[in-house]
């Protein structure tokens, strides 16, 4: 594993959310707080609105970091029927106005995603431009034509409102598999009650995370996520 991707990789943890910005280089994965209280902690980023247009790298975790989803083997993920119906989910993601999807990977006990929240127009108008997902170049912020009927655009779902929906659903997709196909019972809930999370700046970490992302199953067995890994 290289220096950069162990610099990028978050530390799945139930009691705090972590948000950095930056270069790739300079990221530190959040740590367990130390307050006797560390569930009232948080490391978001103050003042900062998760529903403006941007980039945003998740990190969503399982509860007790079992390996519901599937099981990694030679560097290959291979999904079980719940890792198969929390890609379906996600992928569902997609058909809310003003959300893309880009880079995604299940793993065996959390899921890695880039969400791109693009804002939205009235429909006579049409959407926001974020070039599909290749870049920066689209995105309203970076236009060069600043007067681009800006006031046209209305605020679409925050990145809460994507990651509440995605755990909604799949708790009760999930809830039917172990009444119907008896998938394994998950201990009091099934996701960790935070979530991971980043936003990404600029086209350099936007590739670094899509990199981390796509090699994530390659690096199952060094992953601080992997029961095996802690022996």
């Amino acid at each position: 594993m290289t220096h950069r991707e162990d610099a990028l990789r978050p530390a799945c943890n139930d009691r705090v959310v972590g948000t950095r910005t930056g270069a790739a280089s300079d990221f530190t994965p959040p740590r367990r707080p130390a307050s006797s209280h560390p569930s009232r902690r948080t490391t978001r980023l103050q003042g900062y609105d998760y529903s403006q247009v941007g980039y945003y790298f998740v990190t969503i975790c399982i509860h007790g970091r079992r390996p519901l989803l599937g099981a990694v083997t030679e560097g290959e993920m291979h999904l079980s029927p719940p890792g198969s119906m929390v890609r379906d989910v996600w992928q569902e993601l997609a058909v809310y106005d003003g959300v893309h999807l880009d880079a995604f990977v299940v793993m065996p006990n959390h899921v890695h995603g880039i969400v791109v929240l693009e804002g939205t127009r009235d429909a006579d108008k049409g959407r926001v431009p974020t070039g599909n997902g290749v870049g920066f170049q689209g995105q309203v912020e970076q236009r060069t034509d600043a007067a681009h009927d800006l006031k046209d655009l209305r605020q679409g779902p925050s990145l809460g409102d994507v990651i509440r929906r995605f755990k909604t659903m799949t708790v009760w997709q999930y809830g039917l598999g172990v009444k119907q196909e008896s998938w394994p019972a998950y201990d009091k809930r099934l996701w960790q009650q935070r979530f991971y999370e980043r936003v990404i700046r600029n086209d350099r970490e936007l590739d670094a995370i899509r990199e981390y992302i796509v090699n994530n199953p390659r690096q199952w067995a060094l992953d601080r996520e992997n029961p095996a890994f802690h022996g």
